[in-house]
């Protein structure tokens, strides 16, 4: 049975927008993926939060903040409460991805768009798959299944393939790469034949990729020059998906005695790169076979990584000595290690600058790339986070212990009153008592009677004997419980026991988050700046000559757009969705499925516009009220189908309706998605039904009405009957048969079935007990209405 397809892009739909689509299969709706842009623009989430209450559910393909940046944020503070599905490797990926890019903002600024508790919440309510594993949706969604599949690009990579009754199977494929990796495989997309639907992207249809031999070999070239002429190499990446295949690569030159790269240093700096490490270890089933294989021969773990020093801040990084090769992360090169980098290395000539992704418009990686950025001078804006000091600190500490008076007034206040009343009840008792020693005589202090009177009144005084053993009958020492602090102010022997117990507990479902605390205590920030002493961010611009080299290598791990060509013509999809592309790209991307053979309806993105790709061009959505539906009886067809007749006119509202004189418009009914958005147009509403009666014997006959007197109608079988299958019902019934040239013939001749043209059986024969017995069976076979 066909279903009603509908996509729009919820952020904006341009260019270069992070991938957020709302994919609704008749009434269940599906978000894939939330990106975010690199500036984390709420105003880019104004659709998303607009439909937050029509999701079932959201898909996420992989692990960057492009594809699920917005997650924390719309859990957090938006109320999404749907499920959300992701493999393993994206769910613990994503998270550190999103602690890192929490940690960079708040280094540098006033970031409360989301918090770590946030995240955490975020990916506690992800249900976590693996490659081929099916799930079948529940409520609204009843009937579809949805199954992850390799997509490579990033470990844990998804291709999402949504499948409605068995029959309308969607494709969700975009930033994949069909060519195999060091650390993965490439993506399934060739084995998948003739989908019903592929959604897919075309941000690489104009761009032409090197081979990977040749880019390696750009890069190692790059790096050696610039390490044996003394300066250092940066090399700006992700946090913990594309930075696994260049830490893997750097590694296994390093470990080349041939290569001359023993004597230099490398480093991976970022927040959580420890966990990023540690993670990749655990994933190798996710990888590639080379990678599986190597591991089996060897027992050792490719990710072991002896000659890539881990690093989590500036001052660790220092501590490696020069020249080095340095992995920071920050494609962007707009906020976190590859920013701090950069601005400390692009006035010397020594120095290289690697960028390996293209990352959006009005990104400082974007402007080097494109060369809008060049010599002599770089005008950039530098944002930091300071110490308060001089008057603003004096003015934050008065701040701070007014409103810490002011809230102990306001307490004393109210257990004041509390105590009053408390006491008036105490006084009433002890007139009607005659026990005068109600309460033991004991005087109480001002913090006892805060304590024990704040909740209603005085309380009987009670010693509670605490414990001397543990359960197992140890003695209990105190001293193991307490915090070591200074009478500096509780520094820093308290952090180093705190981190000696976190470290204890690292690599363990959350790992991730105790790396990004352990390192945070480490550094105090960036700048060393505590959480406890007040700072303030600030900002300027200022100019930075550009001396040192940049260069751009594409190790995005995308399929370019020749093979995105070869692709489309090899599966032949039914119907083609194109999204997030240029005006160029997007043509020329229509036109190749437009010339290939198979490919039956082309669709391309326009804005924010909702894309019809329903199968049928005569089915229409329509909302069947609860009076009509009342007096429907429901016949059982194939499968899990019930059908009935119903005679009903489709009742539009009045902006639907048009005056007499006026053109009347098109016979179709409006098939855009229900509901409104804030900011945007309004959206038609569905359709409702209303029964059509016959007309009354008071009626006049003068006058003409658009209804027929009479509602019968002909009698519909409905079902597709193989006449093989029947031939087997009727050998169950003792029933004779056999086929000759396609007639099926019953019962020595005397009774025949044949398949017209059309599509309808016809039986013939004299009419018999038996004629009446095979027709009756025949009849059973359908859904008569």
């Amino acid at each position: 049975m066909t279903s009603i397809i509908k996509l729009q892009a919820l952020t904006g739909g341009g260019p270069e927008a992070p991938h957020c689509y709302m994919l609704q299969v008749d009434d269940c709706s599906v978000l894939l993926d939330c990106g975010w842009d690199e500036h984390c623009s709420v105003d880019l989430l104004k659709e998303v939060i607009a439909n937050i209450g029509r999701l079932d559910a959201v898909l996420l393909s992989y692990a960057d903040p492009l594809h699920l940046g917005a997650l924390p944020y719309l859990v957090g503070k938006c109320g999404l409460a749907c499920p959300i599905y992701a493999t393993v490797p994206t769910l613990k990926m994503g998270q550190l991805f999103m602690y890192d890019l929490f940690q960079s903002r708040l280094s540098k600024e006033e970031f409360d768009l989301f918090s770590l508790d946030d995240v955490d919440n975020a990916f506690d309510r992800v249900t976590q798959l693996k490659y081929n594993q099916t799930v079948t949706m529940k409520g609204r969604g009843l009937g579809l299944t949805i199954t992850p599949l390799n997509a490579g690009h990033m470990v844990g990579g998804t291709i999402w393939k949504i499948l409605k009754d068995g029959e309308e199977d969607i494709l969700y494929a975009v930033d994949f790469n069909h060519k195999r990796e060091r650390h993965l495989n490439g993506c399934v997309l060739e084995s998948l034949q003739r989908p019903s639907m592929l959604i897919t992207d075309a941000f690489n249809a104009k761009h032409v990729q090197d081979r990977r031999r040749t880019r390696d070999e750009q890069l190692m070239t790059k790096v050696l020059q610039t390490l044996r002429g003394g300066g250092d190499v940066l090399i700006a990446t992700d946090t913990g998906g594309r930075v696994l295949e260049l830490a893997h690569m750097v590694d296994h030159f390093w470990r080349q005695e041939t290569s001359g790269l023993a004597a230099y240093s490398v480093a991976i700096l970022n927040n959580v790169c420890f966990n990023v490490i540690e993670f990749s270890k655990s994933l190798l089933e996710w990888m590639s076979e080379r990678l599986m294989r190597a591991f089996e021969g060897v027992r050792m773990n490719p990710f072991t990584l002896k000659h890539v020093a881990v690093c989590h801040t500036l001052e660790e990084l220092e501590a490696v000595p020069s020249p080095k090769v340095v992995l920071a992360s920050g494609p962007d090169v707009e906020y976190g290690f590859s920013r701090e980098l950069f601005q400390r290395w692009c006035g010397n000539e020594k120095d290289t600058i690697i960028l390996t992704q293209r990352t959006s418009k009005g990104t400082l990686a974007r402007s080097l790339i494109d060369g809008t950025e060049g010599p002599p001078n770089l005008r950039l804006m530098i944002r930091d986070r300071i110490r308060l000091e001089g008057g603003e600190l004096e003015q934050y500490l008065e701040e701070k212990e007014r409103k810490r008076r002011s809230s102990e007034g306001a307490g004393g206040m109210m257990n004041h009153s509390r105590h009053l009343s408390g006491a008036d009840e105490i006084d009433e008792v002890d007139d009607d008592s005659d026990d005068e020693d109600l309460l033991p005589s004991r005087s109480y202090g001002a913090d006892e009677r805060k304590k024990g009177m704040g909740h209603g009144g005085p309380m009987f005084y009670y010693s509670e004997e605490k414990p001397k053993t543990d359960d197992y009958g140890e003695p209990l020492k105190p001293d193991e419980f307490k915090y070591l602090e200074t009478q500096g102010g509780g520094g820093g022997q308290r952090e180093e026991a705190v981190e000696a117990m976190e470290v204890e507990v690292e690599g363990g479902e959350r790992g991730g988050l105790v790396g990004l605390r352990r390192s945070s205590r480490k550094s105090d920030g960036v700048n060393g700046v505590s959480e406890e002493v007040p700072t303030k961010c600030v900002a300027s611009i200022k100019n930075y000559p550009l001396r040192a080299k940049v260069a751009f290598i594409d190790f995005e791990g995308r399929s370019d757009g020749d093979s995105n060509k070869k692709l489309l013509a090899h599966i032949k999809p039914r119907r083609v969705v194109l999204v997030r592309g240029t005006a160029e790209g997007l043509a020329e991307l229509r036109d190749t499925c437009r010339r290939s053979e198979g490919i039956e309806r082309v669709f391309v993105q326009n804005g924010s516009e909702v894309i019809d790709a329903t199968t049928e061009s005569h089915i229409y959505q329509v909302l069947l009220k609860e009076s009509l539906l009342s007096t429907v009886s429901f016949i059982p067809c194939a499968g899990k189908s019930e059908v009935a007749w119903i005679n009903a006119r489709v009742h539009f509202d009045d902006q639907s309706k048009f005056e007499a004189g006026e053109e009347e418009p098109k016979k179709t009914l409006p098939r855009s998605m229900s509901g409104s958005s804030e900011g945007g147009q309004a959206k038609p509403a569905i359709p409702p039904l209303e029964p059509i009666l016959p007309p009354t014997k008071g009626e006049s006959e003068g006058i003409p009405t658009p209804i027929s007197s009479s509602l019968e109608h002909p009698v519909q079988f409905i079902n597709d009957l193989k006449l093989s299958d029947f031939k087997q019902i009727l050998a169950n019934c003792g029933i004779e048969s056999e086929f000759t040239q396609g007639t099926l013939w019953c019962e020595n001749g005397t009774v025949a079935l044949k398949r017209l043209a059309t599509g309808q059986v016809v039986i013939e024969g004299t009419l018999t007990p038996q004629f009446y017995q095979i027709r009756s069976l025949l009849y059973g076979q359908y859904a008569v209405i």
